[in-house]
């Protein structure tokens, strides 16, 4: 494997950090304290192409990679985890209407996607399912040439603002052969939204409660067929885990960069912190850990993007290392910065919070580890 990156990885990598420097670090911690969900920003972020990375180009997508994507996402989140974790999200909907979606369904959801006018939104988690989510309770009754849905869903990111939601629900039997995919325009009636959730951290973007009450859509909206749902739902999430680690390496990224520029100009008994041993094998063991993080995050990202028989079991491991290792950096970055370290206004102790739900979502991390248990024994 080569670990160079090519030409056009690299100018979009630097596309992608660029925008970050301009578009989201300035704005960042206003966005947190404030609660406010950048839709401006992100409608500039599709007009870069990063609303439908890996959507193929015939409906405004970028074409690209997992690997790329992961790359970009990386890049984004130095400027704001929250909002690179969002973009995460919506790119997630946009492949599986790409790779599952008719003809129809691509030209009719994802120009709009792919520019970011429209947002989109993944509903699988419910109040009682998390991560059993094959348990799921919400319903899917046929009537004629539509689909009634009724249920609830938790946890949604983007809710209330986005124009599409994906959503989970079972047409059949109980457990994951019963479960089928719909797209459900943000407007349609009997779809409502709970308050915007008091949050640690992903404050600049909306997470509530999805309620349907009799939503009616025509059968045309189901992605796939029935009964397709839930590996529909999990095949997404393979590229959602790399995406999710790769916004808690750019933010434990940007926290180690701050550390490192303050030990240097911070002065203790005489001289710069920096230059006390002990502080410099701290450095040393955190640029260890996000340099073997990056490593394996394009070790799985390069398997899914081949496809290869075990990309599942890499993407899941990945999520677990990426998150925690990363996590534990950022943790260490607030450390290092002591006291100055908790206050707002260094910007460490939001990275902080941002990347401590990301060993929660998109599968926890204890789901991780019962997806590479049962690939070592062969469950």
């Amino acid at each position: 494997m080569d670990f160079t990156l090519s030409d056009q990885q690299q100018a979009f990598v630097d596309m992608a950090a660029d925008f970050a420097a301009e578009e989201l670090a300035p704005f960042a911690l206003d966005w947190d304290q404030t609660k406010h969900f950048p839709v401006d920003t992100l409608k500039k972020a599709g007009g870069l192409g990063l609303g439908a990375i890996c959507v193929a180009d015939d409906v405004g997508g970028s074409g690209l990679g997992r690997l790329d994507t992961a790359l970009i996402i990386e890049a984004l989140a130095t400027g704001c985890p929250t909002v690179a974790a969002y973009i995460s999200i919506h790119n997630m909907c946009a492949t599986m209407i790409d790779r599952y979606g008719t003809p129809e369904q691509r030209e009719a959801h994802l120009p709009a996607l792919a520019t970011m006018e429209a947002l989109a939104s993944y509903c699988l988690t419910e109040p009682g399912c998390g991560s059993d989510a094959a348990a799921l309770k919400t319903r899917a009754v046929r009537e004629g040439d539509d689909y009634v849905l009724t249920g609830q869903k938790q946890f949604i990111s983007g809710a209330g603002a986005s124009a599409l939601y994906l959503v989970m629900a079972r047409t059949g039997e109980d457990g994951p052969k019963g479960i089928s995919a719909f797209l459900v325009p943000g407007d349609t009636k009997g779809l409502t939204f709970g308050a915007n959730e008091k949050k640690m951290g992903w404050n600049a973007q909306p997470t509530r409660a999805v309620m349907m009450d009799g939503v009616r859509v025509p059968a045309a909206n189901r992605l796939g067929a029935e009964g397709d749902g839930f590996r529909i739902a999990m095949s997404g999430l393979d590229g959602g885990r790399l995406n999710i680690a790769a916004a808690s390496l750019g933010g434990a990224q940007a926290a180690f960069d701050k550390a490192v520029a303050y030990m240097k100009d911070r002065k203790a008994f005489g001289k710069p912190i920096a230059e006390f041993q002990a502080l410099q094998f701290a450095l040393a063991d955190m640029a260890t850990d996000l340099e073997a993080a990056r490593t394996f995050l394009w070790r799985a990202a390069s398997a899914l993007d081949d496809k290869a028989p075990n990309a599942t079991t890499l993407c899941a491991m990945a999520k677990r290392l990426v998150t925690d290792r990363c996590f534990d950096v950022a943790n260490r970055a607030l450390q290092l910065h002591g006291g100055y370290g908790y206050l707002a206004e260094y910007g460490i102790e939001k990275v902080v919070r941002d990347l401590r739900v990301h060993q929660i979502l998109e599968g926890t991390n204890e789901i991780m580890r019962v997806i590479v248990a049962r690939s070592v024994i062969g469950a």
